[in-house]
């Protein structure tokens, strides 16, 4: 069964990987996982490979998309990152963490996209 909750969070992965192809990205992969975790999108941005995590808030009450992202997600994150460059042969790629927050008005329209680029730092 599918709550409200994970119905959002696949919107705001759709709207953000289209939001990244108008810009030029590349989509590699969509909710990569392993043992450490997952990434909602893989993308490619000239020779650099972007881990995108996505966050979508409808209001503000629970913190900002931005403040969602704890210190354990940020770890989470970049060992899923290391985990997808090993398995696909790319430890010597150029690579970041990026967050994609999609803000909500209280009629349910998209508010605001902010991208943040290296929101996760190693």
């Amino acid at each position: 069964m599918t709550t409200p909750r994970i119905r959002l969070g696949k919107w705001g992965e759709g709207m953000a990987g289209r939001f990244l192809q108008e810009k030029g990205y590349v989509l590699v992969a969509t909710n990569y996982r392993c043992r450490w975790g997952e990434v909602d999108i893989v993308a490619q941005e000239g020779e650099e490979l972007v881990f995108v995590e996505v966050r979508t808030r409808r209001g503000v009450e629970f913190g900002t998309p931005e403040e969602s992202v704890t210190a354990a997600k940020a770890r989470k994150l970049v060992a899923t990152a290391q985990e997808f460059l090993q398995e696909h042969d790319l430890v010597h790629s150029d690579w970041r963490i990026d967050l994609i927050a999609i803000r909500l008005d209280g009629d349910q329209r998209v508010q605001d996209i902010t991208h943040l680029r290296y929101a996760v730092q190693e």
